[in-house]
């Protein structure tokens, strides 16, 4: 199952770095707001503005050494599928055991569409909406004419689903049909998952409705954990003082805040009940029970669109169990970087001062060029025993990078930086798929022909019209 391009498994574990003080205040959100300043104060003070750390932001953020690194050492190969490891994968998610996190507070600035859970492709995007969004992308008229061909159907033939139901059903679709291949009952198999769904503050009582409408899609309410994905001022410079400026727009401190948050109280909750605003608060120590009860956690993104028609890859699932099994705490995917034509992207390499393989958020990388990138990352990320990896972070905490907009600061920690603080293996496919994400415009085609082909698959539309009407 297990192909080693070079030393051992156990490495990770003798070199890892060693417990840190914590970056960030994670008492509450006035703990975080106040730690965030302090820190802008520790770091940053000897700028004059925040105009001169906007002209600095990428020497602030390079990681350091960069010209040290090498080429990584160690990828897992996913070879041929095996039938123990996949038999493993396919009973640990039916019973429950396999936490399946959904980040869905994107807000789709760049696709001018809206936050991305709600955007409903079939319902209200034709051709020449279609054509029109490639033409302000490309910055040259797109015709309706032309995008036609690289359509597999009408925009108005997609069922009139958003993007947030579509990742629901296809999950429910996808574990239904486990359920079957393993000889249980469906409904049950549905009742015993745990999700655990990150929502922004803008969206969050349309998601809620949307749940409560869909029947929270087959799965048990009080197994449906959400959590709200803070949003937050920038950080002002006056007189020589970070300051918390509530002038400013409120902007996600990007996604790794998403993690840092979870480590909080009273961050997690359930809608149990039958009315929308019902909610359940856990407490930390309420969330830390709760995560170790499961054996892998895996974090899905919304606008992944090779999900749209498998979301449950028991293949890969199998060798991260085994990993788990060999104390590795996080397992991300990589990718070739294309050679022709190689992307920017979250790099994997050796750090000879760590002694080991890390991944590197592209926003640290400076001015590497491109074709330097041999193995990107994925962005799919897999935490084997995840109360390992929440306990790091609610004891470390993760890196701090900066990032301004629109004239004043913000931090912009990185989920991939776990990688950091627990063991951490990289693995790849035998034939290594390119990333398909709904991103911007030019990923509208993509997004269509992926759309018709979830449509298209034996039960889909009867499995959607059922679960609306409550499994009926």
């Amino acid at each position: 199952m297990i192909r080693i391009y070079s030393l051992t498994n156990q490495y990770f574990r003798v070199f890892m770095p060693q417990p840190s003080k914590p970056v960030v205040d994670l008492r509450s959100r006035e703990h975080y707001i106040a730690s965030c300043i302090a820190l802008a104060q520790e770091k940053l003070s000897r700028f004059g503005s925040v105009a001169e750390i906007a002209a600095r932001e990428r020497e602030i953020n390079l990681y350091p050494d960069l010209e040290q690194l090498e080429a990584p050492h160690l990828i897992h190969l996913l070879a041929a599928p095996a039938p123990g490891p996949v038999r493993q994968a396919q009973e640990a998610t039916a019973r429950g055991e396999v936490l399946l996190e959904h980040a869905a507070a994107g807000e789709g600035t760049r696709l001018f569409l809206g936050p991305k859970y709600f955007i409903n492709i079939g319902r209200d995007l034709g051709l020449e909406q279609i054509a029109h969004l490639l033409s302000v992308e490309a910055g040259k008229v797109v015709s309706p004419e032309s995008v036609a061909p690289l359509l597999d159907c009408q925009p108005r033939d997609l069922l009139p689903l958003s993007l947030g139901s579509r990742h629901m059903l296809q999950l429910a679709f996808d574990l239904e049909r486990l359920a079957r291949d393993l000889g249980e009952v469906p409904a049950e198999v549905l009742a015993r998952q745990h999700l655990l769904i990150i929502i922004s503050e803008e969206m969050a009582a349309g998601i809620e409705k949307d749940f409560h409408q869909w029947h929270f899609y087959g799965f048990r309410p009080d197994r449906v954990f959400f959590m709200v994905q803070e949003s937050f001022h920038g950080l002002n410079l006056r007189d020589g003082r970070f300051v918390y400026d509530e002038s400013s727009p409120r902007r996600l401190h990007n996604h790794g805040q998403m993690v840092v948050q979870q480590s909080m109280d009273r961050q997690l909750f359930t809608l149990p009940g039958a009315h929308v605003r019902e909610r359940v608060y856990y407490s930390q120590a309420a969330v830390g029970d709760w995560l170790q009860g499961f054996v892998n956690k895996i974090s899905y993104n919304i606008e992944d669109l090779d999900y749209l028609t498998g979301s449950l890859d028991f293949h890969s699932l199998g060798l991260v169990l085994e990993l788990g099994e060999k104390g590795f705490r996080m397992v991300m995917e990589v990718v070739a970087n294309n050679p022709v034509k190689p992307q920017k992207g979250g790099m994997l390499a050796w750090d000879p001062a760590l002694l080991r393989d890390v991944m590197i958020e592209s926003f640290q990388l400076g001015d590497l060029p491109n074709q330097d990138i041999a193995f990107l990352n994925r962005n799919f990320n897999h935490y084997p025993r995840p109360f390992e990896s929440w306990r790091r972070v609610r004891d470390a905490g993760l890196p701090m990078p900066v990032a301004v907009k629109e004239g004043f600061l913000y931090f912009q920690p990185v989920q991939g930086d776990i990688n950091f603080l627990v063991p951490t293996a990289f693995f790849r496919r035998q034939e290594m798929p390119a990333i398909k994400n709904l991103k911007s415009p030019a990923a509208l085609p993509l997004a269509i022909n992926r759309m018709a082909a979830q449509d298209r698959q034996p039960g889909f539309r009867e499995f959607a019209q059922r679960t609306w009407e409550g499994g009926k």
